[in-house]
């Protein structure tokens, strides 16, 4: 297979020893990001910290994410996760003298039903959507969110299995319903192309550490310029006011647009690397990605179903990312193994996972599944 994005792979020194196919827990560092990182940490040696500086730099990366999923910079809001993005939206939602329930799926990441098991407001106003066979057709959406649901709260793909969810088609549902709409995006922003205008979200929340190609401690929610105003954070700080420069320790008033939930000084050195990996991303092209990687996605299930393991979820590309999941006993051993020839991939749930990304190639997929079958097979035998 031709790899499109072979002059990338230069970017990503750790390819030189390890095949890195664990994009759906941590991205592999590109020169540029570790660039950056290190230009915030040069200037805090030799300059001291350069609040204007690493405030533009803000600015830049949110500018950045903006692009990234067609929204405006002032429907952005920098985060240190997504678990604080879920927490921000989930105290500030308006009572509702009739909508009360909140509903997610039990192909969120659990973090996101443990939030919201974990407001009172809610505790008894809570409906999970079931999937089957690891996936929520559009139908079960239309069964379980009524007119008392205030918020849907969806992924737009699965961590555990790579199920891509038709976010147009919730969408249209949720709102028939008259539901907000929460997507989950930690698992596509950065190889999934994503149009939050076009897709009618309402709120969208997605870390850098994983397909974005930063590091932990920074992540993005977006929340469409109509709706900030409707919304009081109740988790705030000194980024989420209109003046945050006079500190007048009475003075309340929110920031406009998403920006109210801004709370502490974020990451700086999180802003850099976030910067750098989403102009790396939008040079190399989402739709282009996106487009590469299914073929890497059909390469992995053929081979792996060729090499008999068992694929978690679709067994096709329809409805599915590039994330494979394959059913492996004792998943977290066979991960460390795998690392010990020098093999990266992720453990959950019973599964390991072969997650590529555009710095990726057939090649690599090949002698993944090769010495994961391989291990498998000996461990069947003793």
């Amino acid at each position: 297979m031709e790899h499109p994005y072979h002059t990338y792979r230069a970017l990503f020194p750790v390819l030189t020893k390890y095949v890195h196919l664990a994009a759906c827990s941590g991205g592999a560092l590109a020169l540029p990001v570790a660039r950056a990182i290190e230009k915030y940490h040069s200037t805090l040696l030799e300059t001291g910290a350069n609040w204007q500086a690493h405030l533009a730099k803000m600015e830049e990366a949110k500018e950045k994410f903006a692009r990234l999923i067609g929204a405006e910079i002032d429907e952005i809001a920098v985060v240190p996760s997504v678990s604080d993005a879920v927490s921000a939206i989930a105290v500030s939602l308006p009572e509702h003298p009739k909508r009360r329930q909140i509903a997610f799926t039990d192909l969120d990441f659990p973090a996101i039903g443990q939030i919201w098991l974990a407001q009172d407001r809610f505790n008894h106003h809570l409906t999970v959507i079931h999937s089957q066979d690891g996936m929520i057709r559009t139908e079960q959406y239309e069964k379980e969110i009524n007119d008392q649901t205030l918020l849907t709260c969806v992924p737009h793909v699965s961590y555990c299995n790579g199920v891509k969810q038709s976010l147009t088609e919730i969408a249209e549902i949720v709102h028939h319903k008259g539901s907000l709409l929460f997507v989950d995006a930690y698992q596509s922003a950065g190889h999934i192309p994503i149009h939050v205008k076009d897709m009618k979200i309402d709120m969208l929340a997605a870390g850098t550490r994983k397909y974005m190609l930063g590091i932990p401690g920074t992540a993005f929610l977006y929340v469409r310029r109509e709706l900030c105003e409707q919304l009081r954070p109740k988790l705030t700080g000194w980024f989420g006011k209109s003046r945050p420069s006079s500190f007048d320790l009475l003075h309340s008033g929110f920031a406009e647009g998403a920006k109210r939930f801004e709370t502490g000084t974020p990451s700086f050195i999180g802003l850099y690397a976030a910067d750098a990996a989403l102009k790396l991303l939008l040079e190399a092209g989402p739709e282009e990605i996106e487009a590469y990687l299914q073929k890497l996605a059909r390469f992995s299930l053929q081979y792996g179903a060729d090499k008999g393991l068992q694929i978690i979820g679709p067994q096709n590309l329809h409805n599915r990312s590039s994330l494979a999941s394959f059913r492996v006993k004792d998943a977290t051993q066979i991960e460390a193994l795998l690392r010990e020839k020098n093999i990266i991939t992720s453990a959950r749930n019973g599964a390991v996972r072969i997650a590529p990304h555009f710095y990726n190639t057939k090649e690599d997929i090949a002698h993944a599944v090769d010495e994961l079958a391989a291990l498998i097979h000996r461990r069947t035998l003793k």
